[in-house]
């Protein structure tokens, strides 16, 4: 590396705090009670019930979610044997990746134990602390027996990463190299370069597959492994010695159709490849520098595919494509060990994702082009989200089905909702607006039906079944960018495409559409082509005319001029004033509703009253309970000024329009949040609890305020969501993303027409 990343990485590490990993708490620690809860006397009854059933440590401890990552650290990535101690930023990192990509809880443990035996000892002693084992760094041979003898030993899974993640991204990328190349496993030969701990695991597996074991030729530093050889030979590299005259690399290429490399820089020399089969498959893995470049691969073989271990060449074969995911179908089955069949689940599901439609996070990672399956994408990449989604359930089933899972998940589908929500942070929080959407799809046109974000946004909504899409734009523009993003949608089946510029639908909307903005200075010829030029207007006349249920518009342009285009279409209810914006801030700790973020500058006390049970009404179809605090400088009286009068004026009308509403004011922010601030100022308040629905006295405090909050806390957006609209639209932001047009389908879509408006009808304040 030169300086300047070498001094970028040491600072990474160093700064603000040494380390790259911290402890913290899952439990509130605030009172005199917490501390009685959480440790004497309230924790001897978590501890009588383990010691009753040891089974109930998952139920009461963080043991059913915690992996040991442990080392000697006698084979460190490409450093080699530098010690337990200079192994652990490298311990710590691989921690990180399990709580980054499988939300799994980590000890990194260095152990200074270069016997075997000793290290064996010490980790089978651990077994109390971890619900699973990641054996990491050690080296050959005594990795193998290391591990063979923990897995005996030890009833939670023991997992030597080195070599079996490595084995299974590696077979991921031969099966779906070997099928562009129409070949079979069973029928191809392969040589290595390298035969140490991953080597030997990437050949086995492979053979568990179906790879022939006469078809294998090794070859490592001393050159073939062959029948008879006597040097460097260890227990498991004898399987695969056969009787050859040949003892070098190059003598055992000719005819090869897979090369396999975990060994050096630049021992595959280019003139070589010219000796071996046609359309040859190249894994050249060896780190920071592979045997042999891609470039000056294919300047020999460019019917060759190549894979690497490096992020920037296509086809990176890494290990973080497997075992975040297989540690997380194990310990959420109660898997006992690691087998076989879970690593074969592991490497067909990793497979099977690269053959479908590449995600939006992908198509960020190669910078906004979406791959496809192809010589240059034959596996995933690490950033992909569906890693988890579809690994962890294929290894926790397969699990199930080889007899080893002691916890055996009992709905998949659940299952699936639960790591959907480890991998969209607002999945817990919309999985009952989802549940609800399912259940009654609405026809949503999707006014900008030609844009990449709408597009994989809509594949999800297909796939999910939570809406019925129908797309304007251009047929042939929608199909093109299909094939281009490779999405699987079917334009004859699973949605409705409609072409302003030409499609019938419009024509008896245009005398409707004149009359609308006749007294907003738009002449009749400019209506008429404004209802077919710009599509949030075509949208919102589909929507008026019944043709769709609904309508998610905007996301290019500007969020207040889209909105000027739908309100003249789609105006307020009959029962409202004004329409408001709900916009919803996820952070780690739950969720809080900010009104009105985006419409009304300076609401009346009878608008702020509107904009309350309007947007009550919003949280419960999240199946939440609405506990609203009207904000302000003024905290219960303390100030007399016109904006606390007037948030005290909303409040009685609040109460009297909704009695059973928990809602209190006027009240500071951190009041709002504390429950024991409030308790302080106000001991009869009606509020319990944190407030979840925050109703500002003003637009700019409300936008204001969503927006620091969202910034400092780093949280996720869900809306502008329009409110109090006498139809189901809402304006999409020109910075929302594909998963942000997935939350507002479902969120129109499960949207109840009527019922939002039931308690302002009967409010007299209007």
């Amino acid at each position: 590396m030169d300086e300047n990343f070498r001094r970028a990485a040491l600072n990474y590490h160093r700064l603000p705090n040494p380390g790259k990993l911290a402890v913290v708490p899952t439990k509130r620690m605030a009172t005199q009670r917490d501390l009685a809860l959480a440790y004497s006397p309230g924790v001897a009854a978590p501890c009588e019930e383990i010691k009753t059933d040891p089974d109930k440590a998952r139920d009461y401890t963080a043991r059913g979610n915690l992996v040991g990552v442990i080392t000697n650290g006698t084979a460190v990535l490409g450093l080699g044997a530098i010690g337990a101690l200079a192994s652990k930023p490298v311990m710590e990192g691989k921690a990180v990746l399990f709580k980054k990509f499988a939300d799994i809880d980590c000890f990194d443990i260095e152990v200074d134990a270069l016997d075997p035996d000793r290290f064996v000892d010490i980790v089978a002693a651990l077994e109390p602390t971890f619900g699973a084992i990641n054996l990491e760094d050690i080296k050959a041979p005594e990795c193998f027996e290391i591990e063979r003898r923990l897995r005996e030993r030890m009833r939670i899974p023991v997992f030597h990463d080195d070599q079996h993640g490595t084995a299974i991204v590696c077979a991921a990328a031969v099966t779906n190299g070997l099928a562009l190349q129409n070949k079979s496993l069973a029928d191809v030969r392969l040589v290595t370069s390298g035969a140490g701990a991953a080597a030997i695991a990437c050949v086995e597996l492979l053979v568990a597959m179906g790879l022939k074991p006469e078809n294998v030729t090794l070859t490592d530093v001393k050159g073939v492994v062959y029948a008879g050889r006597d040097e460097n030979m260890g227990a498991n590299m004898a399987r695969f010695a056969h009787q050859t005259d040949a003892r070098t690399l190059p003598e055992v290429l000719p005819g090869a159709d897979v090369f396999l490399g975990l060994s050096a820089p630049r021992v595959l020399k280019p003139e070589w490849l010219k000796t071996m089969g046609e359309k040859p498959f190249i894994l050249a893995l060896a780190n920071p520098e592979p045997e042999i470049l891609p470039d000056l691969a294919r300047e020999v073989r460019p019917d060759a595919i190549i894979a690497t271990g490096r992020s920037d060449f296509p086809n990176q074969v890494n290990n973080v494509l497997c075992f975040p995911f297989i540690f997380r179908g194990a310990l959420d089955c109660g898997a006992r060990e690691i087998n076989e069949a879970m690593k074969v689940a592991a490497v067909e599901a990793i497979a099977g994702l690269a053959r479908i439609e590449a995600s939006e996070a992908v198509a960020a990672a190669y910078g906004g082009e979406a791959p496809m399956f192809g010589p240059e994408y034959i596996i995933p990449k690490p950033f992909d989200p569906r890693l988890i989604l579809v690994v962890a359930p294929a290894v926790a089933k397969a699990a199930m089905e080889s007899g080893v899972a002691e916890r055996p998940i009992a709905d998949f589908d659940a299952y699936r909702q639960d790591l959907d929500d480890v991998v969209y942070r607002s999945g817990q929080v919309m999985r009952p607006v989802f549940d609800a959407a399912r259940k009654t799809p609405k026809r949503i046109a999707y006014a900008e039906g030609e844009d990449e974000r709408t597009l994989r946004a809509v594949q999800a909504v297909v796939d999910d079944k939570i809406a019925r899409p129908v797309l304007l734009g251009r047929r042939e523009t929608i199909q093109a960018r299909l094939r281009q993003l490779g999405l699987r949608l079917d334009l004859d089946k699973d949605v409705e495409v409609i072409d302003p510029d030409t499609s019938e639908l419009f024509a008896p909307m245009i005398a409707d559409y004149q009359k609308l903005v006749a007294r907003r200075g738009l002449p009749m010829q400019a209506a008429a082509r404004a209802l077919v030029k710009r599509p949030t207007i075509a949208a919102s006349m589909l929507l008026r005319a019944g043709h769709v249920d609904a309508a998610l518009v905007g996301g290019l342009n500007s969020w207040w001029q889209q909105v000027k285009y739908v309100l003249p279409v789609i105006p307020p209810h009959e029962s409202v004033r004004r329409v408001y914006a709900l916009t919803a801030l996820i952070q780690g700790n739950g969720v809080l509703f900010f009104c009105d973020t985006h419409m009304v500058l300076d609401p009346t006390a009878e608008q702020i009253c509107e904009m309350t049970l309007l947007a009550a009404e919003a949280v419960r179809e999240f199946g939440l309970t609405p506990r609203a605090a009207l904000l302000s400088h003024s905290n219960f009286g303390s100030s007399d000024s016109a904006s606390a009068r007037k948030m005290r004026q909303a409040l009685h009308l609040i109460r009297e329009a909704a009695p059973d509403l928990e809602v209190d004011g006027e009240m500071q922010a951190d009041t709002a949040l504390s429950e024991a601030l409030r308790q302080r100022t106000v001991p009869d308040s009606r509020l319990t609890g944190s407030a979840n629905l925050l109703i500002m006295p003003t637009l700019d405090a409300a936008n204001i305020g969503f927006s620091l909050l969202k910034a400092a806390a780093e949280g996720l957006q869900v809306g502008p969501m329009l409110l109090g609209v006498s139809r189901p639209v809402h304006v999409l932001t020109q910075s929302v993303t594909a998963r942000g047009i997935v939350n507002m389908s479902a969120l129109i879509s499960a949207q109840p027409t009527e019922k939002a408006f039931e308690k302002v009808k009967n409010n007299d304040t209007k």
